[in-house]
């Protein structure tokens, strides 16, 4: 009997290759006659603390191929994000330590948890990439380098227009996508998730399993999220994200507000509704969305809560406001602001929050206990919180 695979093809830009002739297979045919769990690879590098629901989209294919009985493998580039994916870089990214690796690693992992079976034996697999990449000899590095040519990796997204403009490429970025195609080798990927960013690397994947023996692993590809702004891809630094991090009600509010020309694609993408039976309305559909991704992320209560505190407040009555009016000095430090705002008994209960690295500012998590506000003006309209239920939104 044949299998339903619109689970699969729901969201899908590019699976590669296709069948072009007798001794090849479509991925869903090697899905039918594969008689084990496949390995569904997807590596993430933690060169942030936090992701927005642009990163969640190949995680929640990675959960739809748990659900279908897969194994995911889940890398955390501990090792490759210390230098950064070159793709759609015009220069050279700044090198992480080991330290801001591992917590931002940590964080990504606190995000992605509510998206991904933990639990079920045998439905996931967590893997940091320093496990084999640091272990790697100069001699299997030179052999890495030698699978590839300078013209293949200037004809990667990027490198090729920064070569034209004399802008820099250093030697250690043309090792990225070798780095990430050894790990399909290190954990014998059946299948690689991506953005349509990416498919290079998921390419050069399938070119070093080649090298090692292995049959090559199947390339997923899938859209980049266009932000909330409806004309550029989803990005903290452009504001139009929505962060997974970010309280109940801050989301709601940012979703409700999608344009129309997007609800299509952030319902394809973000949830599993039927796409058939949405509301009519461009307004039901935008509250149901909010709603919809509230809940997966919080909870049923969290999104009858967020929708309540839109309806009776209005779009900035669902968040809380303090008012800076009412703080007596500036410059004023954060761990000050967190007692007067009442978020924290105290100065001394808002440094440890801080320490904790539970404090975030427009869902930007905040580490340093002496971080100082010279004038209301720089927290006007931003969001303080306190763990995952304390919020307020900073007015005049």
């Amino acid at each position: 009997m044949t299998q339903n695979f619109s689970w699969l093809r729901r969201g899908i830009v590019e699976i590669f290759p296709q069948p072009t002739d007798a001794d090849s297979e479509s991925l869903e045919k090697h899905l039918e006659t594969t008689n084990r769990p496949l390995r569904i690879k997807l590596g993430i590098d933690p060169t942030g603390a936090d992701i927005h629901l642009g990163h969640s989209i190949p995680v929640r294919k990675l959960r739809a191929f748990q659900d279908a009985g897969h194994t995911a493998v889940l890398i955390i580039g501990d090792f490759t994000a210390r230098i950064g994916d070159p793709t759609g870089k015009s220069e050279v990214r700044r090198q992480l330590t080991e330290a801001e690796v591992a917590q931002n690693a940590q964080t990504y992992l606190d995000q992605v948890r509510p998206i991904l079976d933990f639990d079920t034996p045998g439905r996931l697999e967590v893997l940091y990439n320093s496990e084999w990449l640091s272990q790697l000899k100069l001699g299997e590095i030179l052999e890495l380098l030698s699978t590839m040519t300078v013209g293949q990796m200037l004809a990667k997204e990027g490198f090729a227009e920064r070569y034209r403009k004399e802008n820099p490429i250093f030697i250690h970025e043309f090792l990225y996508p070798l780095m990430q195609g050894y790990d399909s080798v290190a954990v014998k990927a059946d299948v690689e998730l991506g953005g349509t960013d990416q498919k290079f690397n998921l390419a050069v994947g399938r070119d070093l399993q080649r090298h090692f023996g292995q049959k090559p692993q199947f390339g997923l590809l899938l859209p980049i999220l266009i932000g909330t702004d409806g004309v550029q891809k989803m990005s903290k630094s452009l504001g139009n994200y929505v962060g997974l991090s970010e309280h109940p009600a801050q989301k709601y509010q940012k979703l409700q507000g999608v344009p129309d020309n997007l609800l299509s694609q952030y319902f394809e993408l973000l949830t599993d509704l039927p796409l058939d039976k949405l509301p009519e309305t461009p307004r039901d559909r935008q509250m149901l969305l909010a709603w919809e991704v509230v809940r997966q992320y919080h909870g049923e209560q969290a999104a009858n809560e967020a929708k309540e505190a839109a309806k009776s407040g209005g779009k900035e009555g669902a968040v809380p406001e303090f008012s800076l009016a009412d703080v007596s000095q500036f410059p004023a430090k954060l761990a000050y602001l967190l007692n007067a705002t009442g978020l924290c008994k105290s100065t001394g209960e808002g440094k440890r929050k801080i320490q904790e690295g539970g404090v975030r500012l427009d869902g930007d998590r905040i580490n340093d206990v002496d971080t100082t506000f010279q004038q209301p003006s720089e927290l006007q309209g931003r969001v303080l919180q306190v763990g995952k239920n304390k919020f307020v939104r900073l007015v005049p």
